[in-house]
């Protein structure tokens, strides 16, 4: 049996080896009409083109980390993001995670425009994982932070953009998850709000939460976090501290053009 100081010091996420491949179909059916033709035909659509989001990723996070993967559009740093949470499985290797993970890839998945704010909030919750009681102890935490409280009655198709943001925020926030893995959320809403959610992580950080996001922004990188992870081309290039890290993608993001956006339409492998 481990001993206790062993079990703390196990990475609350631990990739190992971790590839994931998309396919690209060199022609698609554009009708229903042109799909009969080529299945009779046998003319099917062939997977010509690989596509490699992540490349033999090995990393490791330790509880109560904050770390940041920062790199150029299609480097890989969503996609890696999404290995994490579990939307994707990776092609190869493998990812260990420990404890209650919430991802706020997109802030306002799982809400639907024609329910109400508070059933929006109960539906949100179930998503993450949180159960009646668990989502009862943490309610009016939700309503103090979201500043939501007069709207709970309010279809969600009637507030603004930011409002939804501050509400599914509030409830990924307020559930105490064990991981909180973030995808530029914090470049969401506006100043006031963006800066209540830096209060809230730190916070969240200070009690032994771990936290790893995705973000262009160098001074939200700077204050929040201690390590960096520099990903290009879906391989890791540079994993240190932070200021080690931004200063060398920076001097490198200056004299090299940024990597081609990634094609439409990928089927996983």
């Amino acid at each position: 049996m481990p001993k206790s100081s062993e079990i703390i010091a196990a990475p609350v996420i631990d990739c190992r080896s971790v590839t994931k491949r998309f396919y690209f179909d060199e022609h698609r059916p554009e009708s229903l009409r042109e799909w009969f033709i080529r299945a009779i035909l046998r003319k099917h659509a062939e997977f010509r083109h690989t596509g490699f989001a992540i490349r033999d990723v090995n990393l490791q996070v330790l509880a109560g980390e904050n770390v940041a993967f920062v790199g150029s559009n299609g480097s890989g740093k969503s996609s890696l993001l999404r290995l994490i949470a579990g939307i994707y499985q990776p092609s190869e290797g493998n990812i260990v995670t420990r404890g209650r993970i919430a991802p706020i890839i997109e802030l306002g998945a799982g809400f639907h425009q024609e329910l109400t704010g508070a059933e929006n909030i109960a539906l949100y919750a179930a998503v993450l994982g949180l159960g009646r009681r668990e989502l009862g102890a943490s309610y009016e935490e939700i309503l103090d932070f979201s500043g939501m409280a007069d709207h709970l009655d309010t279809p969600l198709k009637y507030l603004s953009s930011g409002m939804e943001a501050r509400l599914a925020f509030s409830v990924a926030v307020c559930v105490q998850p064990d991981i909180l893995l973030l995808d530029e959320v914090l470049a969401v809403g506006d100043h006031e709000f963006q800066q209540r959610c830096l209060q809230r992580l730190r916070s969240y950080n200070e009690e032994g939460g771990t936290i790893v996001f995705v973000s262009h922004n160098f001074s939200h990188v700077r204050q929040f976090c201690k390590r960096a992870i520099w990903l290009e081309q879906g391989a890791v290039r540079m994993d240190g501290p932070s200021a080690g890290v931004l200063e060398a993608f920076g001097s490198a993001a200056a004299t090299t053009a940024a990597p081609g956006d990634r094609l439409s339409a990928p089927i996983q492998a």
